[in-house]
């Protein structure tokens, strides 16, 4: 099918394990609701999940198959499935968005002539000897390749030397802008998060949301706290477990240690995030691995809050040292210590200056219109050239 101006109109599925909760599910499901937006046909293939509901209520259908499994058998009677749906439905672009799902496919759009896409969403584990490689190296093959941050796009040509950097496009996450807004907070969202989270009203709230996982970093800030000259203050760990419970017990343990128990407040799962926000002073990301590209950094400028990052990751991308927010010596307690301490240092009208710079940065670089936008320009690209 042609457009008004003779050019292929894509016609899109994306394919991914499940859709469940996450980084890539959103933007999976984000994607789908501007396609559909602009009139673009497009389809999701996944094993199923919570956020099915989100593509129900866009009238976008949903094609249920074992796609986390990595079963070679599995996988190649997906290919098949997944190549029966492109050719009833005319489908000229499949666009994968995770390895095992990712191999599917690829032997699903060769069998059917349909372009590949790719987007790698992280780093991916080498393993030893960097034998993973072999596995991961699918991500690579899509006729154009979306990085989701500058050391996403690093990583790619450092371990991956044969892909061609001329088919990489960065294109970053993004913020919805239309939930995280200061003006789209009621007050009484407001007012039942500082029920929920016991918040004082006389002290600064330092917010740490993410899973509760060492490589995030939470028993790193529970160091800096202890090192602080600022004591004044009421800190929120928020995050699911997801059952590591001897994680959990150590960051207790390490509070109790340095007699912060009365300062930090470890809570599970969370929900309303931009009223969290909202009730906080600071928002940190306090990753000791780097992040692939870092949602809450941009949701924390888009709020007008002082963001405290590492500065390592996506985070590069995102924060404008001591502009937009602040980055810190990644892994190291001191350096956190004192980039706290700058943020509640500063006075009223320095931070209102970098909540208002922030907001700027993620309006002009940062939104789900951009993100999907160059996102379908390289659908369009890539179903009008010649393979």
């Amino acid at each position: 099918m042609k457009d008004k101006n003779n050019k292929v109109s894509p016609v899109v599925l994306q394919v991914l394990p499940e859709l469940e909760t996450g980084g890539v599910e959103t933007g999976t499901i984000e994607i789908a609701s501007e396609l559909s937006r602009q009139g673009i046909t497009n389809f999701v293939a996944s094993q199923g999940g919570r956020m099915v509901n989100e593509l129900k209520k866009l009238k976008v259908k949903h094609l249920t198959l074992p796609l986390k499994s990595k079963n070679i058998f599995i996988m190649r009677q997906n290919a098949k499935r997944l190549a029966d749906f492109i050719r009833k439905n005319h489908i000229n672009i499949v666009h994968a968005r995770s390895r095992a799902p990712a191999w599917s496919a690829y032997w699903a759009a060769k069998m059917t002539g349909a372009h590949f896409v790719t987007t790698f969403h992280g780093t991916y584990g080498l393993g030893p000897f960097g034998i993973k490689k072999l596995y991961n190296r699918i991500m690579t093959y899509g006729e154009r390749v979306i990085a989701i941050s500058n050391h996403i796009k690093e990583h790619i040509l450092k371990n991956y030397p044969q892909t061609d950097a001329e088919k990489i496009h960065l294109i970053h996450r993004c913020a919805d802008i239309e939930r995280f807004a200061p003006e789209a907070v009621t007050r009484e969202r407001i007012i039942r998060k500082i029920k929920e989270y016991n918040v004082p009203n006389d002290k600064p709230v330092l917010l740490l949301p993410g899973r509760i996982t060492r490589w995030k970093g939470q028993h790193l800030l529970i160091e800096a706290l202890h090192l602080m000259k600022h004591q004044n203050y009421y800190c929120i760990i928020t995050g699911d477990a997801q059952g590591r419970h001897k994680y959990m017990d150590e960051l207790r343990s390490l509070s109790r240690q340095y007699g912060l128990e009365n300062r930090i407040g470890f809570f599970g799962r969370y929900s309303d995030v931009p009223a969290l926000m909202m009730i906080s002073t600071v928002i940190l990301s306090t990753a000791i691995e780097p992040e692939a590209f870092g949602r809450i950094s941009i949701e924390g400028q888009a709020m007008g809050k002082i963001v405290v990052a590492s500065n390592i990751g996506g985070s590069l991308d995102t924060i404008q040292d001591g502009v937009t927010g602040k980055l810190f010596q990644s892994n190291d307690a001191r350096s956190l210590a004192d980039a706290l301490d700058w943020a509640l240092s500063l006075n009223k009208e320095k931070a209102e200056k970098i909540g208002a710079a922030g907001i700027k940065n993620v309006r002009e670089h940062f939104t789900k219109q951009i993100m999907c936008d160059k996102t379908i320009a390289v659908y369009r690209e890539v179903v009008n050239s010649k393979q």
